[in-house]
C-alpha cells in the first residue's frame, strides 16, 4: 500500500487551520501530521517529521510565511510547499514564484480548489517515481502550470478577467457597493453588475444586506468579507 503523503499545516487562525486539517483528510492519499500557527512552531514541526507537502499562510504573528518557505527550501528541499494566502501584493506573489511553489491558493479557498490543487500536486509526485526515463509529454505535464483556483471554475455568464475588474472597484469601496453604481463604475448594465455581485457572495467573497436610499426604495449593497 503507497504511503500517504504527509502535510504540515502552517496558518495562524486555529479555525481555518482545522478547515484545511479537515480538507487535507478529505483528499484521498493524504495526511495531515500537524498544525503550526506560528514560525518558529512550524519550524520545530519541521525539524521532527520533515513532511513531504508544507500548507503555508502568508501573514504570520512572528514572520513572513515567505520567509519560512525560504527555511525549507534551504533546509528541506524535498519538501515542497503550497501557499495559502489572503496576500496579493506583487512582491509575495514574486518571490513564491521565484521560489519554486508548487501552487498559490486565495483565500477564501473553496473545498473544490483545495482538492484539484493537492490532486494536481500527488499526480505530480506519482509521475516523478513511475519511471527511470521520461518522454516529452510527460516533461511538459510535470513543468505546467498548476491548476488555478476558482478563477477555472467560473459558471457560464461570468468571464474570469471581468470578475477581476468587479472584484477590484468593490475593493475601493470600503462602504459597499450596489449593482447601479458598479455598473456606472464599470460601463455595464445593473443586470450584468448584479449578476456578477451575486456570483460573488455564492463564493463567500461578498456580504450583503438590504438598505434604504433616500426616498425609501431598498437596494442590495454588498460589502467585501
Amino acid at each position: 500500500m503507497t504511503r500517504p503523503i504527509e502535510v504540515l499545516i502552517v496558518e495562524d487562525d486555529p479555525r481555518i487551520a482545522r478547515i484545511h486539517e479537515k480538507f487535507v483528510a478529505s483528499v484521498d492519499g493524504f495526511t495531515a501530521v500537524g498544525i503550526a500557527h506560528t514560525v518558529e512552531e512550524a519550524k520545530m514541526w519541521m525539524d521532527e517529521l520533515q513532511p513531504q507537502l508544507v500548507l503555508v499562510d502568508v501573514y504570520l504573528p512572528d514572520d513572513l510565511g515567505t520567509q519560512f518557505v525560504d527555511y525549507v527550501k534551504q533546509l528541506y528541499p524535498y519538501t515542497d510547499v503550497i501557499l495559502i494566502t489572503a496576500a496579493t501584493e506583487v512582491d509575495v506573489v514574486r518571490k513564491a514564484y521565484a521560489a519554486g511553489i508548487e501552487d498559490y491558493l486565495l483565500k477564501p479557498v473553496t473545498m473544490q480548489s483545495f482538492t484539484d490543487s493537492l490532486t494536481s500536486y500527488k499526480e505530480k509526485k506519482q509521475l516523478l517515481t513511475s519511471t527511470t526515463e521520461f518522454t516529452e509529454s510527460q516533461i511538459r505535464q510535470l513543468f505546467k502550470k498548476t491548476s488555478q483556483p476558482d478563477m477555472e471554475a467560473a459558471p457560464k455568464g461570468i468571464d474570469r478577467l471581468t470578475r477581476e475588474k468587479v472584484s477590484s472597484v468593490i475593493s475601493k469601496h470600503p462602504d459597499g457597493i450596489t449593482a447601479e453604481r458598479l455598473g456606472a463604475e464599470l460601463g455595464m448594465s445593473r443586470s450584468t453588475a448584479r449578476r456578477y455581485l451575486e456570483h460573488l457572495v455564492t463564493e463567500n467573497t461578498l456580504l450583503v444586506e438590504q438598505v434604504y436610499g433616500s426616498v425609501g426604495r431598498p437596494e442590495r449593497r454588498y460589502f467585501l468579507k
